[in-house]
């Protein structure tokens, strides 16, 4: 019988630093989103369900442009990040209006979380590998007794970097082919030939840009979910006061990994990532999805 995998689509971010939706950006020479090289990657490694993390604000426009073009392929499914879907009594602070971050979202398909699953952000370009990486493993996860299981697909942080402004990375560290730590950078950009990332205290790290980083190309197992739970309780009564607190994914499995309650396993995909993190990254993104497609790599209709 064919194991049940998911793929979660975290599709709700507001777009700030971009100028709107650019989930529904059509990138592709036949105007096709960067969603849809995902899901079309993602089904080719054996993925036979997605649910996507939306907003409710715009779920008639993204059900019409984007999840009907999947029907009669894959299963889909829907859930929606809300900035007052909150655990217990926690409310949100008067002012707040953005939500609070990847690991949020994720908490958000909680309750359609019941196989192994991987997550993705739906405005990046991962590859086809990243998902046989992912597949994979969810297929055959690794034994470890009394750990949560999971894996990462890595990338380059040279190869992930935009030309028009600081992105956000987790730069990781591994052992004996296990993520060990993966620490969130915020504000990294290239200055003068070099990789910087600037700290909140004001001073800077500098990078080779050899370093794996975590793109939010993750394959969990359901067990994970009871942890998210409890770990965003944590947050919140930690930082649930603050403004623009976020539950990053990438500390999520941090914490865990330093708590000795998670075994994640660290795959470096061999293929180039690629994102819209700005507006002005988007004539890049078109003509590496033209080539892609010029080249034989994709159909010129993926659906």
């Amino acid at each position: 019988m064919e194991k049940d995998l998911t793929l979660v689509v975290l599709a709700a971010g507001m777009g700030s630093r971009y100028g709107g939706l650019k989930q529904l950006d059509q990138l592709g020479p036949s105007g096709e989103t960067i969603m849809d090289y995902s899901i079309f990657d993602a089904m080719r490694a054996g993925f036979n369900r997605i649910v996507f993390v939306i907003r409710r604000d715009f779920e008639e426009e993204f059900k019409r442009v984007v999840g009907a073009r999947y029907a009669g392929h894959v299963r889909v499914e829907y859930a929606f990040q809300k900035l007052d879907d909150l655990p217990g009594n926690f409310t949100v602070p008067e002012g707040r209006q953005k939500p609070w971050g990847t690991g949020h979202a994720v908490y958000a398909a909680r309750h359609l979380l019941t196989t192994p699953f991987a997550v993705i952000n739906a405005d990046d370009f991962y590859g086809a590998d990243s998902y046989r990486q992912l597949a994979g493993y969810l297929s055959a996860p690794k034994a470890a007794p009394g750990r949560i299981r999971g894996c990462i697909a890595a990338f380059i942080l040279r190869n992930t970097l935009s030309e028009n402004g600081s992105v956000s990375r987790g730069i990781c560290s591994s052992c004996d082919g296990n993520l060990v730590n993966v620490v969130e950078h915020t504000k990294i950009f290239r200055r003068d030939g070099r990789i910087v990332s600037a700290q909140e205290d004001g001073s800077e790290v500098f990078f080779t840009g050899e370093e794996p980083v975590s793109m939010n190309s993750w394959g969990f197992m359901p067990e994970i979910v009871g942890e998210l739970e409890s770990r965003f309780e944590e947050f919140l009564r930690l930082r649930g006061k603050e403004m623009k607190s976020e539950f990053y994914l990438p500390a999520l499995v941090d914490s865990l990994i330093k708590a000795d309650k998670a075994e994640i396993a660290m795959r470096q995909s061999a293929d180039n990532w690629f994102g819209v993190t700005y507006r002005e990254d988007r004539p890049l993104v078109q003509a590496a999805l033209k080539q892609l497609v010029d080249t034989g790599k994709y159909p010129r209709s993926l659906f």
